[in-house]
């Protein structure tokens, strides 16, 4: 099969991404500790990983730290309550346009022409850059700005949950195999227990309701 970088974060997203990824490529996952205060889910995709038979992700180190400006890389208190109106103080500036510039990096040293990222446009939070038109402009310039580009290659970036709502995105990880009780998704967790209350904690429990399927996750107060 034809080799593919793919983002895994240890979450519900990435993780189905990968199982969809797998089916078809021969898979190099990579993950960022880039300072993230629920960096509890590295140890999350090492088990994502392992349970879907995948390789080892390769990690990055990339301190976000230094630069600040979010409620997950500075001393800024998390939301709680759910999704409300505008772009949350958990928007990360730039952080997929990194992740991607290192998958990039990584996919023309293999000589992969392909990516995988598990951005969702319906249920989240409203970060610019998880929307379609980041990622065809994030393709455009993959193929501009590359040796592989400039000598015919043609790089794609496949988002396959762009479209879903969470409900279909877990019913879609349960076909093919996952195991949600590994993934981390909570932005401020307690312990090893996600905290119920963050934008992504009430997104992901609503998509287990919506799905008709038992929700694994520790919670410390149920949303």
């Amino acid at each position: 099969m034809k080799p593919a970088v793919v983002l895994v974060s240890g979450g519900l997203d990435s993780a189905t991404v990968l199982a969809i990824a797998q089916q078809s490529f021969d898979c190099q996952p990579l993950t960022f500790d880039y300072g993230q205060r629920h960096a509890i889910e590295l140890q999350a995709a090492q088990r994502v990983c392992a349970q879907l038979g995948a390789r080892a992700p390769r990690l990055v180190k990339l301190d976000l730290r230094d630069i600040g400006g979010s409620a997950l890389t500075a001393d800024i208190d998390v939301p709680k309550g759910g999704p409300g109106d505008g772009i949350p103080v958990t928007y990360v500036p730039a952080r997929n346009t990194l992740f991607l510039s290192y998958a990039l990096a990584l996919a023309e040293t293999l000589g992969a022409t392909d990516m995988f990222i598990g951005v969702n446009a319906v249920d989240y939070s409203g970060y610019p850059d998880c929307r379609p038109e980041f990622i065809h402009a994030f393709e455009s310039l993959a193929n501009l700005a590359t040796k592989l580009g400039v000598e015919g290659a043609r790089f794609r970036v496949h988002a396959p949950l762009l479209a879903l709502t969470k409900a279909d995105i877990i019913r879609r990880g349960v076909a093919l195999g996952v195991d949600y009780s590994l993934t981390h998704s909570c932005y401020d967790p307690v312990d090893d227990r996600a905290c119920g209350h963050c934008d992504s904690c009430v997104i992901r429990r609503q998509g287990f309701l919506m799905a008709a399927i038992p929700d694994p996750t520790r919670y410390v107060h149920r949303p």
